[in-house]
């Protein structure tokens, strides 16, 4: 039976993740996962894809306040509950095609982005009084979604052994390992083949019979869409740029094997999930889950 072997969350867009032990389930995702992103003055998402050294800002979740580091900067404090942004503005902003809706966190949180980035940035929080609506085209299953700044969807699963399976190509032609945090999964399970997580229909848990709170309500996640990557996997994340003798990997080694032609020839790797049950239970790693697989276009 498959198992939950790593969780994480990335709270701030397009930032560096954090590994937890377990991790409430929101109908958005996971807590705090994708709550913040960077944006230019006129709220323009910025991401890793333009802005590499975006992988080195890391956060924690605090008592009260999200602690943000980076290298030769001071440590940076914003709150985790929207409410005590009082008289936040308003920011109408994108993801991609998306509109979604950000508060301002303030001019002190622009200017330590603006100074790490070097270009003017603002530091969105997602603005809980509105909503983001997953495209429609993938939510019949669930009777329609939500998600905050995520790139489409609330959450990504990815199996170990499709990255085991990747490395072993990697190593083949004389390349080092890349590890998972490439993919920016927010799921990861042991105990599938490799790649069978693009065929999962569904994924569920009995909360309570894998050591969870008694009046858990039962999970049950739908897998509904491939994930299709740009080149941002080709991010060293610990050093926030490409490895300069490897510029191109993994992008080019998945290209002989994962180009999808369902989606024009894109690379594939990982499966965007909606949450059709559990709202408000927690996944833990270790906890097992069962797998439906479904086969249909």
């Amino acid at each position: 039976m498959p198992t939950i072997s790593e969780l994480f969350v990335y709270p701030i867009k397009s930032c560096a993740g954090i590994a937890l032990s377990e991790a409430r389930l929101l109908a958005t995702g996971l807590e705090y996962d994708r709550n913040w992103m960077i944006t230019d003055p006129d709220g323009t998402m910025l991401t890793q894809r333009a802005y590499p050294r975006m992988a080195l800002i890391r956060v924690e979740i605090g008592e009260q306040d999200l602690i943000v580091r980076a290298p030769e900067m001071p440590e940076l404090r914003t709150p985790l509950d929207a409410a005590r942004l009082h008289a936040a503005p308003n920011v109408d902003t994108k993801v991609w095609r998306d509109a979604a809706h950000g508060l301002d966190t303030g001019d002190q949180a622009a200017a330590w982005f603006t100074e790490f980035l070097g270009v003017p940035a603002r530091l969105l929080r997602f603005n809980p009084a509105r909503e983001r609506i997953v495209d429609p085209g993938y939510t019949a299953s669930t009777g329609g979604a939500t998600t905050f700044f995520a790139d489409g969807f609330p959450l990504l699963v990815v199996g170990q052994a499709s990255l085991d399976d990747l490395n072993a190509r990697l190593n083949g032609k004389g390349a080092p390992s890349i590890p998972i945090d490439r993919f920016r999964p927010n799921i990861v399970l042991s105990g599938l083949d490799a790649y069978e997580e693009d065929y999962l229909e569904t994924l569920s848990a009995d909360v309570a019979a894998n050591g969870g709170a008694s009046d858990d309500p039962p999970i049950e996640l739908r897998l509904v869409k491939l994930c299709t990557r740009c080149p941002m996997p080709t991010i060293d994340q610990a050093r926030g740029a490409p490895d300069p003798a490897w510029p191109n990997e993994p992008t080019d080694t998945m290209l002989g094997y994962r180009a999808n032609p369902h989606f024009h020839g894109a690379v594939t790797f990982g499966n965007n999930a909606l949450v059709a049950r559990g709202a408000g239970a927690c996944l833990r790693v270790g906890q097992q889950v069962e797998a439906q697989l479904g086969f249909a276009d």
